[in-house]
């Protein structure tokens, strides 16, 4: 039986292994951290934006999982596809990187206005994002059972802590995230995570029956 704190802690992790891809959510955070511009506001709207966006992915899905318990099993494979898939790429980009980093540099966000709305912009209008909170969180959350929304708030924790440490910690955290190397360190931790994660979803479906129960094979008498 999974513990409340073994779900939090999975939610904490899967949450963090989404998070830290690099894309331009991420610069631009570092960016506003470097110049000390809008930081607070940058970062609430990141970390709140994810908060309700993946309550809507646990609650959505879960909610689906109970009234039609067999989707489990359907969710279960879709998206443990996903995720093998999002950790191939992630070693993929370890073991041939493409020099990728985060840079501070760039066009300066200018009044808290233009900051807030480009930020609000990045976040809500990426696909990314929805495949990430919505389902691929809420199908792992789904499989955690009653224990889904403290799966969903180890989740929120690791975006609010993420992106925290991203903004207000940019001038330490610049230099070290400018490294490709050190991506290539994290896009490792990553693959692991996403590729077990993938892989206990799909043994999970395929021991689940069309309607929603663990099959446990008959004993020979």
């Amino acid at each position: 039986m999974t513990s409340t704190f073994t779900a939090g802690a999975a939610g904490f992790g899967t949450g963090l292994s989404l998070i830290v891809a690099i894309g331009a959510q991420n610069a631009f955070v570092l960016r506003q951290g470097v110049r000390r511009q809008a930081v607070l506001a940058v970062v609430a709207i990141c970390a709140l934006s994810d908060a309700a966006l993946i309550a809507l992915g646990v609650g959505g899905v879960g909610a689906v999982v109970v009234r039609w318990p067999g989707a489990l099993t359907a969710v279960g494979w879709i998206g443990g596809v996903f995720l093998l898939v999002y950790g191939a790429l992630a070693a993929r980009r370890v073991f041939r990187p493409g020099g990728d980093a985060l840079r501070a540099e760039g066009e300066a966000a200018g009044s808290v206005r233009r900051a807030v709305l480009t930020c609000l912009a990045m976040t809500w209008l990426n696909p990314h994002v929805y495949l990430d909170t919505v389902f691929l969180l809420g199908s792992v959350a789904a499989d955690h059972g009653s224990l889904r929304w403290t799966f969903g708030l180890g989740a929120v924790l690791a975006s609010l802590c993420w992106f925290t440490a991203l903004g207000f910690g940019a001038r330490m955290l610049g230099r070290f995230l400018a490294k490709p190397a050190a991506w290539r360190v994290l896009d490792g931790l990553v693959a692991a995570t996403m590729i077990v994660l993938g892989a206990v979803l799909i043994t999970s479906a395929a021991v689940t029956g069309p309607a929603g129960a663990i099959v446990i094979p008959a004993r020979k008498m």
